[in-house]
């Protein structure tokens, strides 16, 4: 069982650590690609969203619904897990509310916009605080494919995708600005790049906080606070960037098959 555990911890580690530094995908294609394609972005967005959602009603919620009841009894687990749901969507909103509009991370941008200009100081302090900020909202992002991992690796693995794809549109937002301001390249890239290691710090920060007190209970909470979290980044981010691309239609296909995947995905390896 312990080997078990510390080959998971391996693997939630390396898969978190891959989907933060997706956001260098996202700096990648800007630089080499010549047009954005919105269909394949709402369609990649849309499946993104339609992954989490699923996966944290359907697993997630319902295995900490399971444990809660198991340790604390059948009400009273049904209130945690409830109560540790909707307290995750509250702790990623109130840091969603804490990054101004205007420097937001999920703007949405295209590598059409990837011109250099003259020095526009405004536009650096943009790029920069939008990699602050999506370090910011990474944080709880890694937590969640970290946690997802350590309760099912199969269903670790889903999420760390759904995530690592949600990460390269925030790639082409933090370079964009950056290369727009300075022309730039190798700046824009590695900011991008770096902006991503919030999510492996993340999962680190939390799994040393709280791996003292990482009693059966206490995962049971975290899965139901990781499902908020997801539900609260698919609604909020994923889904409506889905359709800020242009392509509405595409992003509900992708939303659909997102679920259709996750579904299958639990339905065949389990």
């Amino acid at each position: 069982m312990q080997k078990s555990m510390q080959t998971n911890l391996y693997l939630a580690f390396g898969l978190t650590l891959f989907a933060g530094l997706s956001t260098g995908i996202g700096s990648a294609l800007a630089f080499f690609t010549k047009r954005t394609d919105p269909r394949v972005l709402s369609l990649a967005l849309g499946t993104s969203a339609g992954v989490m959602i699923y996966v944290s009603f359907v697993e997630l919620l319902d295995q900490s619904r399971t444990i809660l009841s198991q340790t604390y009894g059948d009400v009273a687990g049904a209130w945690l897990a409830s109560g540790g749901f909707f307290g995750g969507i509250a702790l990623i909103a109130i840091i969603d509310r804490l990054v101004p509009g205007y420097e937001n991370p999920h703007e949405i941008r295209s590598v059409e916009q990837m011109t250099p200009q003259a020095e526009k100081p405004d536009l650096m302090r943009m790029g920069v605080m939008a990699a602050l900020a999506i370090g910011i909202h990474n944080f709880p992002e890694g937590l969640a494919a970290f946690i997802s991992t350590l309760s099912d690796p199969t269903v670790g693995v889903t999420v760390t995708i759904a995530i690592a794809i949600h990460n390269i549109p925030e790639g082409i937002a933090v370079a964009v600005p950056i290369y727009y301001a300075t022309g730039n390249r190798k700046k824009a890239f590695w900011l991008s790049f770096l902006s991503g290691l919030s999510e492996p710090v993340g999962a680190l920060v939390g799994f040393l906080v709280l791996r003292p007190f990482l009693t059966p209970g206490t995962f049971g909470l975290l899965f139901a606070i990781v499902a908020g979290i997801m539900v609260f980044v698919s609604l909020d981010e994923l889904f409506p960037a889905a359709r800020e691309y242009g392509k509405p239609h595409w992003a509900i296909y992708g939303l659909v098959a997102g679920m259709a995947v996750m579904a299958m995905s639990l339905l065949l390896l389990h």
